[in-house]
């Protein structure tokens, strides 16, 4: 177990990559938001406003989760670190990032529902049908949201480190094509209308747990596949 928090420790000796970024890209995107608000605002527009720039930090949790296998394995394995050691390591330091991002989105969006949008009917943070769960349902969705971008971009890096940039490429146009051959079948079965059913069905807790399923299964296979890369 120590050996495991030292991976942790390891990672987040570079806080730019884990912390400062994404909290950079968060800040930027926020404030761009504020000024488009403010501009609509000063024109006249009462209209409620949504912006989508708070997944901006969420996608670059991707390239974290890249570089987090990129740049920390082969100095862990210089360090006589076992895979085992940096797999449950790396997924833990991720899982803690995620939660302090959960956590910001979580504050963020109690700020903004107690200005009514900054004052100017502008929303950042808040999302209707994931924050009208309340503050638990708010930061499991964005936690496993990160978690599992992290986790497709660390599974990413494990095949690239394994395989290489070609088998890389193929499995990524191979999923490509499943994902558009499903899209097909459930269009010639004009199914449409019950997987929306089944999504809403399920609501924000059950998509986010299914999203945390996923990125458990992937980060399973990326252990497979990182027993066998080079550094």
């Amino acid at each position: 177990m120590n050996r495991t928090l030292n991976v942790v420790r390891l990672q987040l000796v570079n806080k730019q990559t884990y912390i400062w970024v994404p909290l950079l890209v968060l800040g930027g995107s926020f404030a761009i938001s504020l000024a488009i608000y403010a501009i609509l605002a000063s024109s006249g527009v009462t209209d409620t406003v949504y912006g989508m720039g708070a997944q901006a930090p969420l996608w670059y949790f991707m390239v974290v989760g890249v570089q987090a296998l990129t740049l920390t394995f082969p100095f862990s394995q210089a360090l006589s670190v076992t895979r085992r050691e940096f797999w449950l390591g790396t997924l833990l330091t991720a899982a803690i990032t995620s939660a302090i991002l959960a956590g910001v989105f979580i504050v963020g969006g109690l700020i903004e529902q107690a200005t009514n949008g900054w004052g100017i009917n502008g929303w950042f943070f808040v999302i209707p049908g994931i924050s009208d769960g309340g503050v638990l349902v708010t930061g499991l969705f964005y936690f496993s949201v990160a978690m599992l971008i992290f986790v497709i971009g660390f599974w990413s890096a494990t095949i690239y480190k394994r395989f290489g940039s070609l088998w890389l490429t193929v499995v990524l146009v191979g999923i490509g094509l499943l994902l558009v051959l499903m899209l097909w079948y459930i269009g010639s079965l004009q199914a449409w209308g019950q997987v929306f059913a089944w999504i809403g069905h399920q609501g924000t807790v059950g998509m986010s747990l299914w999203g945390l399923l996923l990125a458990a299964v992937l980060a399973a296979t990326s252990y497979l596949t990182l027993r066998r890369a080079t550094p």
